[in-house]
Parts: structure tokens; sequence; C-alpha cells
């Protein structure tokens, strides 16, 4: 599965589980996470999607070590599995992160 594909589907699982999905782009800033996502109970968290068995490359997971440093939820996520996981977590209710 290509990544442009389970994009499609993370997104379309988490709107279903009743968040919303912003593509995150922060000029300046190389190696934020792909998607932000606003949860039920103003929950927020962020996500980076990768290929099958990809994983963040090094500038990525410094930005994700910053965000996780700051209190943030941030998921990586390289399966259908992972992205019906976050929507589970996401999609849970207040303190479901």
């Amino acid at each position: 599965m290509r990544e442009s594909e389970l994009e499609r589907y993370f997104c379309r699982k988490l709107q279903e589980a009743g968040c919303l999905t912003y593509k995150f782009v922060s000029p300046g800033n190389a190696g934020v996470p792909d998607r932000l996502i606003v949860a039920p109970g103003g929950r927020v968290a962020f996500a980076e999607l990768k290929a099958p068995g990809g994983k963040p490359r090094p500038l990525q997971r410094m930005q994700m070590g910053r965000l996780r440093g700051m209190g943030c939820a941030v998921f990586v996520v390289d399966s259908k599995e992972w992205a019906d996981r976050v929507a589970r977590q996401m999609g849970g209710g207040p303190g479901a992160v």
C-alpha cells in the first residue's frame, strides 16, 4: 500500500470517529508530522504517515520528540491497523489520549 492510499484511509477513519484531520505544514520547520488531528473534547494530536514498514527520518524523530516533550500525542501510522487504532483512541471521547 502506498503512503497516499494509507493517508486517505486514515483521514476517512478519523472523520468517521468524529475527528477533524488537517494537513500540517509549518514553513521553516521541516520534519513536522503530516497530520494534525482535532478530536471531540478539544483533544489534539499529530500523526506521521509512512508506507508500510517505513520509519521516520532523524529530523522527523526530533520534531516528534519536541512535540511529545510538550505533552502532545504523536502517532506514527504505517498500516491500516494503526490507522484504526488511532481512530478508536482519538474518537473515544475525553481522556482517550
